[in-house]
């Protein structure tokens, strides 16, 4: 299955991309759509909406998962959030993917283990779960790419299975782990 992440931002949105089958993640592509601050917010989000409306086009993911907004510093930065956010969302839409969203806390508890990580506990575990030689750069980007691979890991197998044209069932007797601590590797 092929999942999307997107990080969204006013100056800088986050884009990462990843195959799994559920149990490896690999990298497809990610970078960082950036904007000049010069540029009016009307410019810079139809620059978001352009560019991942074409990498969208270009990857064709199953499904798109996104950061949602919890919190912010002050309105008027949630505001521009939310714009930049919403041009992400019709980007995903209008290229038939259906849009998932996760909070911060639910990507870094995913990936890291921990939600309260910081930005390069974050950009490590990318790397490893990825099998990089290096953290992703920039750290929208690696943020990105923790928004998919969080998706992978909340995806139900069988949904996985489904995605990437398994029809065999999943293991009957072993049951599924919910967190780090019941994970066993077969």
């Amino acid at each position: 299955m092929r999942i999307f992440g997107i990080d969204p931002g006013s100056e800088r949105t986050g884009y990462g991309c990843v195959e799994t089958d559920g149990r490896r993640h690999a990298l497809i592509a990610f970078g960082a759509i950036a904007a000049s601050a010069r540029d009016g917010l009307p410019d810079r989000l139809a620059r978001i909406h352009r560019e991942l409306a074409a990498l969208l086009a270009e990857h064709r993911p199953a499904c798109v998962a996104i950061e949602n907004v919890f919190h912010a510093v002050n309105a008027r930065s949630a505001l521009k959030l939310g714009h930049a956010r919403g041009v992400a969302m019709l980007a995903a839409v209008e290229a038939g993917c259906p849009v998932i969203e996760y909070t911060p806390t639910q990507i870094k508890r995913a990936v890291v283990g921990y939600g309260h990580a910081d930005k390069r506990q974050v950009q490590q575990m990318v790397k490893l779960l990825l099998g990089l030689d290096r953290a992703p750069s920039p750290h929208d980007a690696a943020d990105a790419l923790a928004v998919a691979i969080c998706h992978a890991h909340a995806a139900p197998p069988a949904a996985v299975a489904a995605a990437i044209g398994d029809a065999a069932p999943a293991r009957r007797g072993r049951a599924v782990a919910r967190t780090w601590r019941g994970y066993r590797p077969a």
